[in-house]
C-alpha cells in the first residue's frame, strides 16, 4: 500500500513540469582528476537529462576507507552565473572560510555538486531566457534543476565509493531551497541541511519580498496545493536542520516562526522531536561563524 508521503511525494513532483524520463539512464565522461592538499578533484560530465550536459566536481578525502558519507552540495544564485559548482572549491562572500570542499573532506565527506541550469560552464544562456524558452515547451526552469539533483542522487548512488545509506545534502540560499526540495522529494538523502532560505510562500507574499527570490524559483500551482511547511513535512523523520537570519528578506520572520511550529507539530507525530532544528541567528542573507559550527554538529551526529 501507497503511503500518504508517498502519495504527496509523487503530487509535488507533477507539479514540476513536463521532465525527462525518471529512468532514464546516466552517462558518465571523466574529465580530470586533480589531487589537492585535503582531496582528490574529479572533473566530470554527466548525461542526467539527455538534453544539456552537466558538469560537476566530485570531491573525495584523502587516506580514507572504501565507501564515504557524501553530501551532495547545492550552489547558490546570488546573481553569480559564472561560479555554480566552483562555490563548492572557492566559497562565495556570504559563505564562511574554508570553502565546504575542503571542510567537509577533512571531516570525512565525500562532495559532488553539479552546474544548474545557467550557472558555472551552464551560463551561456540567461536565467530569463531559460525560463522563457521552457515555459514554451511545457517545462518549468526550477522542475528541470530539481531533475537534475534528483539525477545526481541516481549518479551517487551508482559510485562504489559512497556509503548509500549515508548521503546528505546541503546548500545555501537557492542551494538551500534546493535542499529541502530534493530531501523532500527522495528519502535516499538520510540528512537535510539548508542555510538562509527557507522561506514561507504566503510570508513572503505579505512582506511584499517576491522579487527577492529569481524567476527560477517559480511554480504554477504551488501554493495552490502546497505551503512550505507541507513540503518539508516530506522530510520528517530523517534529521534537518535549517539556519537563518531573522533580518533576512528572502525568509521573512513570521514566516519562519509559522514553519518551526507546524514542523515541531510534524516531528512529535514521526516521534522524531529531535530531529528537526531551526536555528535563528541575528543575521541578514549569509552562513555566520555560529552557522558553520552547526552545520558541522548536525553532521556528525546524524551522518
Amino acid at each position: 500500500m501507497i503511503s500518504e508521503k508517498a502519495i504527496q511525494r509523487m503530487k509535488l513532483y507533477h507539479l514540476l513540469g513536463e521532465l525527462p524520463l525518471r529512468s532514464r539512464e546516466i552517462s558518465v565522461e571523466d574529465i580530470l582528476i586533480e589531487e589537492r592538499e585535503h582531496y582528490d578533484l574529479e572533473k566530470l560530465l554527466l548525461d542526467l537529462n539527455g538534453i544539456e550536459l552537466v558538469p560537476a566536481y566530485f570531491v573525495k578525502p584523502k587516506h580514507l576507507p572504501a565507501k564515504t558519507p557524501t553530501i551532495l552540495f547545492n550552489h547558490s544564485h546570488g546573481g553569480f552565473y559564472q561560479l555554480g559548482k566552483n562555490e563548492l572549491l572557492e566559497g562565495n562572500v556570504y559563505l564562511q572560510a574554508p570553502p565546504y570542499a575542503e571542510v567537509l573532506a577533512r571531516e570525512g565527506y565525500s562532495t559532488l555538486c553539479i552546474d544548474a541550469w545557467g550557472f558555472g560552464e551552464r551560463a551561456g544562456k540567461t536565467e530569463s531566457e531559460i525560463f522563457k524558452e521552457m515555459l514554451w515547451s511545457g517545462q518549468i526552469m526550477w522542475g528541470m534543476m530539481v531533475y537534475d539533483s534528483l539525477k545526481a542522487i541516481d549518479y551517487l548512488v551508482s559510485r562504489q565509493d559512497v556509503d548509500n545509506e549515508r548521503i546528505g545534502t546541503l546548500g545555501m540560499s537557492m542551494g538551500s531551497t534546493m535542499a529541502w526540495w530534493i530531501a523532500a522529494l527522495d528519502t535516499r538523502i538520510k540528512v537535510c541541511v539548508d542555510i538562509c532560505c527557507l522561506t514561507d510562500f504566503q510570508a513572503l507574499i505579505d512582506s511584499r519580498g517576491l522579487d527577492e527570490h529569481g524567476i527560477y524559483y517559480y511554480v504554477p500551482h504551488l501554493i495552490r496545493n502546497f505551503t512550505t511547511s507541507q513540503i518539508n513535512a516530506l522530510i520528517s523523520p530523517r534529521p534537518h536542520l535549517s539556519l537563518a537570519g531573522n533580518y533576512d528578506k528572502l525568509t521573512p520572520l513570521d514566516g519562519l516562526k509559522r514553519i518551526d511550529k507546524d514542523l515541531k507539530a510534524i516531528y512529535e507525530s514521526d516521534n522524531a522531536s529531535e530531529s528537526w532544528k531551526l536555528q535563528r541567528y541575528d543575521s541578514g542573507h549569509l552562513e555566520t561563524k555560529e552557522m558553520r559550527s552547526e552545520v558541522l554538529s548536525f553532521l556528525h551526529r546524524w551522518l
